[in-house]
């Protein structure tokens, strides 16, 4: 019964400590949320309450796979100049690319696990 409430006080304290570190240093306030905070977190959290490595490491294996896909979702704000579009247009493409990421990665998790 206690797990969900440390598994939550713990990452609270990781963003929460993340967000007071952007006003006093920005660069490694970025440089930890680049880092895969969530999934560090989630892996040992998952490990710990299942104790099965093989779904384990499929789930680092899916994780390897989708963070570079996800990115897909930036590739609009990164050619916003030429696009010439506002903030929610680009938004609204960065998810449709989001979405597209996420089923090359389910093809892709098909084809290796």
């Amino acid at each position: 019964m206690y797990w969900p409430i440390v598994k939550i006080a713990i990452s609270a304290v990781v963003i929460a400590f993340a967000s007071w570190l952007s006003n006093k240093r920005p660069d490694l306030a970025g440089f930890i949320i680049a880092l895969p905070l969530s999934s560090l977190l989630v892996l040992a959290f998952s490990y710990a309450e299942y104790n099965n490595a093989e779904a384990s490491v499929n789930f680092a294996k899916s994780i390897l796979v989708a963070v570079p896909l996800s990115l897909l979702f930036f590739v609009p704000f990164l050619f916003a100049k030429e696009l010439k579009l506002g903030f929610w247009a680009l938004y609204g493409i960065g998810f449709l690319l989001l979405v597209a990421g996420y089923f090359a990665q389910t093809y892709i998790m098909k084809k290796i696990i």
